[in-house]
């Protein structure tokens, strides 16, 4: 088992993989920025390490001052947790040039994977089904007019090295893509430094489901099954649920075989997801994307599995084997995800950090909440504006639902907008209680949201 892990990153993600680490018998060093000082994650990590000034290129995204750390300080690996250098090749390159386990896929793995257009192309191969679109990178905007007038409009395009939303532009008519074609470059280039892009026809209304896999050195490949994120705004997840209720038994042992198919083509080794979309018909799917990784929302999976997926993680790391076949993986009863933000519904989602005046969680049986929060904390401008994640497990998908509505209306956090009054509406929708939310549910209901709830707020309705 490894002796010692650096945690490269912060939040909540730090202190889930500081705890993991922790019930192993595993040393953490925590690094952090100016900005997190008196972060939790600091302050109970077994060594904490200043490594920057508090904007992230000059901190978390150092790699250098990274892997000097983990060697000062007698690391075996370094974990990278999500988002910051979780998916980049050559970090994951460079932990193992200078002798340190980079806990997740191999660099290779992860530039085959992270590259959306190459991935595409794997999937062909191994018989995945992808969207129908453009075969590899584009090479000039009248290639994505010929590729768009042979798949149809509505098209896409989609930054090859993308992820969270961003270099992505949707076009509806061949008179918009050209200025898409060079807004979705310049956007690439600027987020991802790589302005290739490719393109794929646009499921209108699709669902959007992963599956959750685990691969070992020793080509074991399992799923641990599936979960509904189409409850979105702009590309960016608010609630999550597994298992998704609209897969019948059939497309869901379909699609997790996809799933194990997908992670074998790119010879994946680690915990990840492998994420598609789901046709309005609910019989397609398509590959959409793997997330080299440990998700946001790996919490319900966790929940309903019975399965720590970043305990996984660091013994996968250790060179263990998976100490479960797919046979003995038993999903029970139903969890849900909301993700509770620092930022402002009724202004465009604005980001609100500023100090913890105070904050309470909710409990009982089956409640999970995972942050970094305490009071007097204050959440720093710099970085996501992700504070907490409320999450809950009920045998069924309804129990799940009530569970859910009764934690958001414990949950307290004075001193900063949230979305809790956004999330807590959602679930009273008829269209989220009959679980037939698409991904474009939220934008079309956001304006009706926010009425209800200002109405609600005013005295002028009731739940009842």
């Amino acid at each position: 088992m490894l002796k010692r892990v650096l945690i490269a990153n912060r939040g909540e993600i730090a202190l889930r993989i500081l705890r993991a680490c922790r019930e192993l018998g595993i040393e953490t060093v925590a690094v952090y920025s100016e900005a997190d000082a008196q972060a939790l994650h600091v302050q109970f990590a077994d060594q904490a390490v200043c490594i920057g000034p508090a904007r992230a290129a000059d901190s978390y995204l150092s790699q250098n001052a990274l892997i000097t750390v983990a060697l000062a300080t007698g690391c075996d690996a370094i974990h990278p947790g999500y988002g910051f250098l979780s998916e980049n090749a050559e970090f994951a390159d460079a932990c193992k040039e200078n002798g340190l386990i980079f806990i997740g896929p191999s660099g290779d793995t992860i530039r085959m994977a992270g590259d959306k257009s190459s991935a595409r192309d794997c999937m062909r191969a191994a018989g995945v089904p992808v969207t129908p679109g453009s075969d590899g990178a584009l090479s000039s905007v009248e290639y994505a007019l010929a590729v768009a007038e042979e798949v149809g409009y509505p098209v896409l395009l989609k930054a090859s090295a993308g992820g969270g939303g961003r270099g992505i532009r949707r076009c509806i008519t061949p008179q918009e893509l050209p200025a898409a074609y060079e807004a979705a470059r310049a956007e690439a280039q600027a987020c991802f430094g790589k302005n290739e892009l490719y393109l794929e026809k646009l499921i209108l209304r699709p669902r959007h489901i992963e599956f959750q896999i685990a691969a070992d050195r020793f080509h074991n490949v399992i799923h641990l099954g599936d979960r509904d994120c189409s409850v979105q705004r702009r590309n960016q997840k608010l609630i999550e649920e597994a298992p998704a209720m609209c897969l019948t038994p059939e497309l869901r042992k379909k699609m997790g075989l996809a799933a194990v198919q997908a992670a074998k083509a790119v010879q994946y080794e680690n915990v990840g997801t492998v994420e598609f979309l789901l046709d309005p018909d609910g019989e397609h799917f398509y590959f959409m994307e793997i997330n080299t990784r440990i998700q946001v929302e790996h919490g319900i999976t966790e929940m309903i599995s019975g399965v720590d997926l970043v305990r996984q993680q660091l013994r996968i790391a250790s060179g263990l084997p998976l100490d479960l076949e797919q046979k003995d993986v038993v999903l029970k009863g139903h969890a849900i995800e909301c993700r509770i933000n620092a930022e402002d519904p009724g202004k465009d989602f604005q980001p609100c950090p500023g100090k913890v005046e105070f904050v309470h969680f909710p409990g009982g049986p089956g409640v999970r909440v995972d942050s970094c929060l305490y009071n007097g904390y204050t959440l720093p401008p710099y970085y996501d504006s992700l504070a907490a994640k409320l999450m809950v497990h009920a045998p069924t998908r309804l129990d799940a639902i009530r569970k859910l509505r009764r934690c958001l209306e414990e949950f307290v956090l004075d001193g900063i907008p949230t979305n809790t009054e956004l999330a807590h509406e959602i679930l009273y929708h008829p269209t989220f209680v009959r679980g037939s939310c698409t991904t474009a549910f939220l934008d079309e209901t956001l304006p009706q949201l926010l009425e209800f709830d200002r109405q609600l707020r005013e005295g002028e309705l009731s739940h009842e």
